[in-house]
């Protein structure tokens, strides 16, 4: 579920939740997997006695897939599956949402803003830039004309 008004950057409280949803059976929220976006960061938890939660920085995510297999779309869900370069999930799927079409525009919406906020650019999240600062490979350099 989106809560409040639509994503608003402007806004300071840093503990307001903006997303919140369940993994959903049938449409049902009959799951103990758990995800909110709070701060910059999607949280996900799963499990009821044994719980495991994981963090991610907005701002490491590289690509967003939404798949909508026929059941789902029956049932008004979604599976959003994120790409990133978080050491601990390069893979980290939400699964079965509603509204998984406006949680994925949000998510990218948000990725975005995270990486203007902080000044990130493509080259740093990727890992690509290089050492001396250039962008020619040091083979390149190491070349000679005989």
């Amino acid at each position: 579920m989106i809560l409040g008004k639509k994503f608003d950057s402007d806004t300071n409280d840093t503990s307001k939740v903006i997303w919140k949803d369940r993994k959903r059976f049938l449409g049902m929220p009959l799951s103990f997997t758990r995800y909110y976006i709070k701060s910059g960061r999607l949280y996900s938890s799963k499990g009821l006695f044994n719980v495991e939660e994981n963090e991610l920085l907005l701002y490491r995510i590289m690509d967003v897939k939404l798949k909508r297999s026929l059941g789902d779309r029956i049932f008004g869900v979604g599976t959003i599956t994120l790409f990133t370069c978080d050491k601990t999930d390069n893979e980290l799927q939400i699964i079965k949402i509603k509204n998984s079409m406006e949680v994925r525009d949000l998510i990218s919406t948000m990725v975005e803003e995270a990486r203007t906020k902080i000044r990130v650019r493509g080259k740093e999240i990727y890992g690509a830039a290089d050492n001396d600062g250039d962008s020619d490979s040091d083979a390149d350099i190491n070349e000679t004309n005989i």
